[in-house]
Formats: structure tokens, C-alpha cells, sequence
């Protein structure tokens, strides 16, 4: 099958971009937790921060140590004012300008400065005193803002938990609880009129933890999954991220805000749990993070969003250990105190990083284009060794988003070994088989090669162009 047009329009420009996405990707933030007496010094932070492609950070407070040492890296941060801080916000205009003065004012601009979240998950508490100040607290800090004229420079939302949805599944019925629909369409009211985000934790994780079907873990890994049809638009979801950022899209759309951006604020797995909690590991966080990281790169977007990709911060930069319930409440961080990764998954410069799958670049000059396949012989399009599974992944994502991949799928015949790299492989052959069968088919960001050994195993056939 040959890429439409349209389709390789957008592939050139990803590729015309890929420099740019090599080094930053200004939609991948990270969640700073400090709930822990281990952390590193700030210092030592925010070079680490300078050594991935990560552009923002979102503290849950304004601890003025961090957000000095954040000073001229170009990294966007994130403060926040506390739950605890929202009556005095509210009540009192003065309290908000001297919070302004105290925690932005003197760091601004040499700190970047982005976004100032008031409370988190306040909608959701049962406190409704809390939620009915949530506005005026919101609108005391913008005016402050505005009386330093900062207004225009740095937003101010607040953070909600998927609670705040009275319906999620399918995607299109996505609608808010209507038991705080009144102060809901002031707050987005507000995002509206300022500009400023709506912002969500979506959690596939959790989804998976109250349906621990092996088809609902696919389809929360971003990894082969028949998909969920959402009968009312006939859009096939292919994973969970993108369900429930949809879910969200259609919420806000249906109150009439649909110019509001929707921010990622918080969405991570635990690689570490207890003996009675289902799905933490490392081979689950590597791959929900992973595979979450080249979906955003690869710039598809959602269903109902599409061509973009959302501004997602991962939870968390570093493992809390004095937080307390069950151990994966403790076993979110990307990095150890140590600033080690707990796995790679592809955000260091250093490391490669994967952008959206390319199939129809030319070959580099130091990768000479394999010969045209003769028409009498077999051929089969092939990943070259060394190829990370997040770029694998990517082009997983973006092949079965074209062609059906039924058997790569659980019960097919190719499904076993399930791995990234078994799944990329058979998928990466079988579109070079539907398509023009010429090298450039077979490219995927030089990721790929053609070859005349057939990869095929056991009961799993690999298609071939062998006429």
C-alpha cells in the first residue's frame, strides 16, 4: 500500500524537524516530587534535567532553591500553590500579590517560568468551601500577575484528577460530573478568557489496575491490541493515553470550550510494587514511558486532536520515599537519587532518540540503499541491529495506524514472542509487502533494511514479495 500524499506531506516534515526533535521536545515535561529526604541538590538537578530532552518542570510547590538553580537553562517550570494556600488567595488580593512577590517576581525572567497551578485535584476533594474558592483564588493570582505585568507571560489553571468526568468510555461521551458542573464552567471560563490550560491526570495505570485483562495491559502499553471501537464516531483507539485525552477533548467541547488546551499535568507507572498490586515492574513503567515518549514525538496526536501532540509531564523525575501507602506509591521515578536511571527510556542527548517512524526518506550516504529486489526472489523488509524498542515502537504505532496487524495481535499467529521487537518486525515487513516493495519502503528513519533471509518461525509466516 503506498503512503497517501497527505501522509508523506507530514512525513517530510517531521523528517525537515527531526534535528529539532533530536535535542527537545517542548511537549515532554517532568513531574519534581520532593516528598523524600534523599533528593539530590538542586544544582545537581538541573544539569541532569540539561542532559535529556525534557523542556519543562512542574514543581507541586515554589521552593525558591530549585527554581534559582533552573535559572537561565531555558527549561519552562511549573509552580504551584498549595491547596492549604487557597482560602487566603481567595479572601484576600493581597495575599495573592505578596505570593507573587515572593515566588516569582525575583526569579523571573532568568527563571522561565510558565505556569502557576492553584491546588491539585481541588474538584474532586468532597471539600466544596475549597472548591467554590478554587476561581476566585485562580483570578486574585492573575490579577497580581497582571499588577507586574506578568499577565500576559505566565498562565495560571489548576490541576484535575480523570474524576472530575462523570463519563469517560467511550471517548465521544466524555462529560463533566454535573454535581460541580456550576463552578467547572467558571474555571474553564477563566482558561478560556486567559489562555491558560486545562489541566488533566490521566493514568492508564490505574485503568489497568481495576481490569488486569492482558488485552486492557496492551492497550495501556501502547503495545498490540485489537483496539476499542467507539461506536458513536467509528474512531478505533488504539491505547489508553489517547481514550482518555479524548474523553477530556470531548468533555470540554461539550460545555463549549473547545479552544481550550488540554495539558498533561500528571501521567507515569510504578516499576516496583508490592506481591498483591498488579502492574508494576520495570518491563511495564519502561514500556508505558517509552512508548508514551515516541507517540508524543511521533507528532500523530489523538483522534479528536490530531497533528499534535499535548504537553504531558511525567510522574516523576525521581522516586519519593517518604510517601506513604504501598511501595509503588514510592517507585515512580525516571532516575534514582543518585540521578542513575531506574530505566532508559530514551530521554537522555546522549542516547538516541527516536522521532516519528520516516519510510519514505532517502537513505543517509553512509547507508548505501539495498538493491531492487528482483521480481522472482523472496525479500522482506527487516529492523537493523541496535535499533532502540522506543523506535521500534514508533514504527509499530505508526504501520498499524495504517494497515491491519491482526497477526501481531493476542491469539495471532505471530503474537508469540511478545515482544517490541518481534511485533516491529512483522509489522515493519508486512508494510513494505503492501507497498511499493522499493528500498524507500523500507526505511523507517534508516532504522530498517531489506533482505533476502526469511525471518520466518515456527507457525509465523512472514509475507514476501516473492512472485
Amino acid at each position: 500500500m503506498a503512503i497517501p500524499p497527505l501522509a508523506t506531506l507530514l512525513f517530510l516534515v517531521v523528517l525537515s524537524q527531526a534535528s529539532c526533535f533530536a535535542n527537545s521536545q517542548s511537549f515532554i515535561g517532568v513531574n519534581y516530587g520532593q516528598v523524600a529526604d534523599n533528593l539530590p541538590q538542586p544544582s545537581a538537578t538541573a544539569k541532569l534535567l540539561q542532559s535529556t530532552s525534557i523542556e519543562k518542570v512542574r514543581l507541586y510547590g515554589s521552593d525558591p532553591a530549585i527554581i534559582a538553580a533552573l535559572a537561565n537553562t531555558g527549561i519552562g517550570i511549573v509552580i504551584g500553590a498549595a491547596n492549604g494556600d487557597i482560602p487566603a488567595l481567595a479572601n484576600d488580593p493581597n495575599f495573592a500579590k505578596n505570593w507573587v512577590n515572593a515566588n516569582v517576581v525575583p526569579f523571573y525572567p532568568s527563571s522561565k517560568i510558565i505556569l502557576i497551578t492553584v491546588g491539585n485535584e481541588v474538584m474532586t476533594s468532597g471539600d466544596h468551601t475549597l472548591m467554590t474558592q478554587l476561581l476566585p483564588a485562580m483570578q486574585n493570582l492573575q490579577n497580581a500577575l497582571n499588577a507586574v505585568s506578568l499577565g500576559g507571560k505566565i498562565k495560571v489553571s489548576s490541576v484535575h484528577s480523570m474524576a472530575v468526568l462523570k463519563s469517560s468510555e467511550p471517548p465521544s461521551s466524555g462529560s463533566f460530573d454535573p454535581s460541580f458542573s456550576d463552578e467547572m464552567k467558571g474555571i474553564l471560563g477563566f482558561n478560556n478568557a486567559t489562555g491558560s490550560p486545562f489541566a488533566i491526570n490521566p493514568y492508564p495505570y490505574f485503568a489497568y489496575r481495576s481490569d488486569s485483562r492482558p488485552e486492557t495491559l496492551a492497550f495501556c502499553l501502547f503495545q498490540p491490541n485489537a483496539g476499542r471501537l467507539d461506536t458513536k464516531t467509528q474512531i478505533k483507539y488504539t491505547n489508553m493515553f489517547d481514550a482518555q485525552v479524548d474523553a477530556v477533548r470531548s468533555a470540554l467541547n461539550s460545555f463549549g470550550f473547545k479552544n481550550v488546551e488540554i495539558v498533561v499535568a500528571e501521567t507515569g507507572w510504578p516499576y516496583k510494587g508490592d506481591s498483591n498490586e498488579v502492574g508494576p515492574s520495570i518491563e511495564n513503567a519502561k514500556a508505558y514511558n517509552g512508548n508514551l515518549i515516541a507517540h508524543l514525538r511521533s507528532m500523530v496526536g489523538t483522534p479528536l486532536m490530531p497533528g499534535i501532540s499535548v504537553d504531558t509531564y511525567l510522574f516523576a523525575l525521581y522516586d519519593e520515599d517518604l510517601k506513604p501507602g504501598p511501595t509503588s506509591e514510592r517507585t515512580f521515578g525516571l532516575f534514582k537519587s543518585d540521578l542513575s536511571m531506574n530505566y532508559d527510556v530514551g530521554l537522555s542527548k546522549s542516547s538516541q532518540t527516536p522521532a516519528a517512524p520516516n519510510t519514505s526518506a532517502a537513505p543517509s550516504p553512509k547507508t548505501p540503499a539495498a538493491p531492487s529486489p528482483k521480481p522472482d526472489n523472496g525479500t522482506w523488509c527487516i529492523p537493523k541491529d541496535g535499533v532502540s524498542d522506543a523506535q521500534l515502537q514508533a514504527n509499530l504505532d505508526y504501520v498499524c495506524g495504517q494497515i491491519d496487524c491482526k497477526p501481531i495481535q493476542p491469539g495471532g499467529a505471530c503474537f508469540e514472542p511478545n515482544t517490541v521487537a518481534a511485533h516491529a518486525a512483522y509489522a515493519m515487513n508486512l508494510f513494505y509487502q503492501n507497498s511499493n516493495r522499493s528500498p524507500s519502503d523500507c526505511n523507517f528513519s534508516q532504522s530498517a533494511t531489506v533482505s533476502s533471509n526469511n525471518p520466518s518461525y515456527n507457525g509465523c509466516v512472514y509475507p514476501s514479495g516473492k512472485s
